[in-house]
């Protein structure tokens, strides 16, 4: 009974410790918690309701996307988005098969999420992953994470048959920095926006990663496995519709570990095999997307929506 009531203790934390992340990423900006949230590692639809229930998100009226995966872990992806702001037309799981490649066994993972729908009556796409992990090594496992990608590209080239102009965003934990073949080759990203083809994705965190941020550590070397990509169509001039403002890292002050031999990595829920009052060892990522307001308003500010993973 005492370790049972343990782990609800901890799970109630944990819960508490995610919807303060979520309610507090943008507030400075936008005096509101993100308009829509991907999801990379969510146990099952009772956690994430357990979340956005939570008192200092409930006045957010989050609505859930969310598919089972096969994932060997019992881990899926999902997608949360306040209602009022966004409401989903379509939505869809697709099946990465991924295949070890000395035994030929299958290896379950997560499925990808795709859900199309209005933000303020304007269509957009949303790609939600958590690719193959490192297991086993980096270059062993790479294939699994280019096999990831061919999927994620394949989903935005049918989006872009349908329509060329389509406003995709790709997003999640790739387990892949940047500037890793999946990513700069499977997925064919820019670090530039002028750079960016018609078709062809940008990629704001690669200049994050130049730079020497990242999302996760691990002895001592960054890792910036947490992106948000976008293609062309959200890097254009006209903004009567929504276009990409800026991208981010949250990390503020107390998503930081202060002490230890941990001291400056992300301030992770367990260690030392307990509860440690934490948040994750992942930093969240997020960007803005703005568009003009009409100036038959009175409020003629650009309006600012924040999307994050």
């Amino acid at each position: 009974m005492e370790l049972k009531a343990y782990r609800s203790e901890a799970y109630k934390k944990k819960v508490r410790n995610m919807a303060r992340v979520l309610a507090d990423i943008g507030r400075d900006v936008s005096n509101n918690a993100p308009a829509i949230i991907g999801v990379s590692e969510a146990e099952n639809l009772e956690v994430l309701e357990d979340v956005v229930n939570d008192s200092v998100l409930k006045d957010k009226n989050y609505g859930i996307v969310h598919y089972h995966s096969p994932d060997a872990r019992g881990i899926d992806v999902a997608l949360l988005y306040q209602k009022q702001l966004f409401y989903p037309i379509t939505t869809s799981s697709h099946e990465l098969k991924i295949y070890d490649n000395v035994t030929r066994k299958r290896i379950y993972t997560r499925d990808q999420l795709l859900v199309s729908g209005h933000l303020d009556s304007e269509l957009i796409h949303l790609i939600v992953n958590h690719w193959p992990s490192r297991s086993g090594g980096e270059a062993r496992s790479q294939y699994n994470r280019i096999a990831a990608a061919k999927l994620s590209k394949y989903l935005v080239d049918s989006l872009q048959v349908i329509d060329p102009y389509a406003k995709v965003f790709i997003m999640g934990d790739f387990n892949d920095n940047p500037n890793n073949t999946s990513v700069k080759k499977g997925l064919k990203t820019q670090k530039h926006k002028d750079k960016v083809d018609f078709k062809g994705i940008y990629n704001p965190y690669e200049n994050f990663f130049k730079d020497g941020l990242g999302t996760t550590a691990y002895r001592d070397a960054w890792s910036l496995f947490d992106q948000i990509l976008l293609t062309k169509p959200l890097l254009e001039k006209d903004y009567t519709t929504y276009q990409f403002y800026k991208a981010g890292i949250f990390n503020k002050d107390y998503l930081i570990t202060r002490n230890g031999m941990y001291k400056g990595y992300p301030f992770r829920s367990w260690s030392d095999g307990g509860f440690s009052d934490g948040f994750s060892d992942h930093f969240p990522v997020y960007v803005y997307i703005i568009k003009e307001i009409s100036n038959t308003l009175l409020d003629t500010s650009p309006k600012r929506e924040k999307i994050t993973d």
